[in-house]
């Protein structure tokens, strides 16, 4: 009998959202913290559901984040998540701390749960107050529902610089039942997760206690949402968070159950393919970047050789020109901190090799210009010193970005 790889078994479902999977709803409204964008959201489940969170690294870390730990850890299940954009209460002291947990308990009101059933994440600038009146007129306003509209208000909701609204959909069978996830995400500028401003929202309908749940998300986070980058930067404020509610009727997924393994792909899938709509969308960007490196002694050495690669502002702004200059692909290699013989590297531009087996190579500047051009570029980098390879994703650096980032708080 042909064993099917974790990976042939999971489908994307093409118009699904973050309420295709069973016992979610959602909202999104214009509260005024922004000039006339919908600005506060909500994702409600029929019932508590387990729950998992990854936070950003940074030590300076927003009031929501905190308010959120503290939901999480007094019963390991969540029902609700409220957001905001416009404002990220960050560095806002003990009002912001105060402002937050007030932001937590009216959704709960609102809404009839209890208040560590619910999660706050905010997003926008940094060492500003929140505006409650507004923030509390916001949810007031919420009226989740489970349709494509509503998903898009409240994917609309949670963005800043973006450009478009991010989601995804993916199913698998999972212990006989058919198991759907479904995702959101904001995140355009401060990109550079350590766990960008990034905010990650997945729902599934899986059944799996939380503890499982956060095993397969610190998995998981490793190789998608800390492998992508746009400026070097880490904001005070990322965070994914994940809510199962058990409706599809599963056994409890876990380690031991025999399709843990597609679950744990399941999950990856829904990240990367948020992580990958995010570099995407990097302020000002006109390209998606993919940096991939092969022949690294560890994992953890092949990813962090990518994500060094795609860091690297001369690598980006190479990219933006649609320059073949893969002299500065090997200068951020050299700065990695990583071990490796510069006389085995080989590196490619798409099916453009460069440099082989450290030597350049004669390349028409035409054919590598041309696919520069386009609109997903993909960097290749061999290295010759084991098996193990890693990817990162990031985006051009463009003159835009300077001009949305000079003009932020305007």
């Amino acid at each position: 009998m042909k064993t099917i790889h974790p990976v042939e078994e999971i489908q994307q479902v093409t118009q699904g959202n973050i309420l295709t999977p069973k016992g979610f709803k959602a909202a999104g409204v214009h509260a005024g913290l922004r000039y006339s964008k919908k600005d506060i959201g909500m994702i409600l489940s029929d019932n508590p559901a387990s729950c998992a969170a990854v936070y950003t690294q940074s030590v300076v870390q927003a009031a929501p984040l905190d308010v959120t730990r503290e939901s999480i850890a007094s019963g390991q299940k969540l029902q609700g998540i409220v957001v905001n954009s416009a404002c990220a209460n960050a560095c806002t002291g003990e009002q912001g701390l105060k402002d937050a947990f007030e932001m937590r308990n009216y959704a709960a009101n609102q809404f009839g749960l209890q208040d560590h059933l619910v999660a706050v994440a905010s997003t926008g600038v940094i060492g500003e107050f929140m505006q409650m009146d507004k923030v509390k007129k916001g949810i007031a306003m919420l009226e989740p529902k489970e349709s494509n509209e509503a998903a898009e208000a409240f994917e609309t909701a949670i963005l800043t610089t973006d450009t478009v609204t991010k989601n995804c959909c993916y199913q698998a069978v999972i212990g006989g039942q058919l198991i759907t996830m479904g995702g959101a995400a904001k995140g355009s500028g401060m990109i550079h997760p350590n766990m960008a401003t990034m905010l990650g929202f997945i729902t599934t309908d899986a059944a799996i206690e939380s503890s499982d749940l956060q095993l397969a998300l610190s998995s998981v986070t490793d190789l998608t949402f800390n492998q992508i980058t746009v400026d070097g930067d880490t904001s005070t404020n990322d965070m994914v968070i994940v809510l199962a509610n058990g409706q599809a009727g599963n056994e409890k997924v876990s380690p031991s159950h025999p399709d843990w393994k597609i679950f744990v792909e399941l999950l990856k899938k829904t990240s990367e393919d948020l992580a990958k709509q995010i570099a995407k969308d990097g302020e000002g960007a006109t390209k998606l970047v993919e940096v991939n490196v092969h022949g690294m002694k560890t994992k953890a050495d092949a990813q962090a050789m990518a994500k060094t690669i795609m860091g690297s502002n001369l690598v980006k702004t190479a990219v933006y020109g649609s320059d073949a200059n893969w002299g500065r692909v090997i200068a951020a290699m050299g700065r990695s901190g990583l071990t490796f013989n510069p006389d085995k590297v080989s590196i490619s531009f798409g099916p453009i090799n460069v440099l082989n087996g450290g030597v350049p190579v004669a390349f028409s500047e035409e054919e590598a210009k041309a696919y520069l051009e386009q609109k997903n570029i993909v960097i290749h980098v061999e290295l010759q010193e084991g098996d193990e390879k890693g990817t990162a994703w990031g985006c051009d650096l463009t003159y835009d970005y300077v001009k949305i980032n000079a003009s932020y708080r305007s």
